[in-house]
């Protein structure tokens, strides 16, 4: 299972439940996908084929959503 977060400029922000226990999020788009990490600080964890400009698009909308993104990893996963 992989719920869908939330979605913007094309992107599409999503956990993948059977992974580890750090927080964060995967991204996909027509480009590539991209795994960030979202705590101690929200830092790229791996890349598949998405260019840094994208990259760091992604990051920002990323810190934009930061307490959603929290928020959704508390419901979806629980306190592990």
């Amino acid at each position: 299972m992989s719920p869908t977060i939330f979605r913007k400029k094309g992107y599409r922000f999503y956990f993948l439940s059977n992974e580890e226990k750090r927080i964060h999020i995967h991204v996909s788009c027509e480009h590539g996908e991209a795994k960030f990490w979202i705590e101690p600080i929200v830092s790229l964890a791996i890349s598949h084929e998405l260019p840094s400009k994208m990259l760091n698009e992604i990051q920002k909308i990323i810190e934009e959503h930061i307490n959603e993104i929290n928020k959704a990893w508390q419901t979806h996963f629980g306190k592990r």
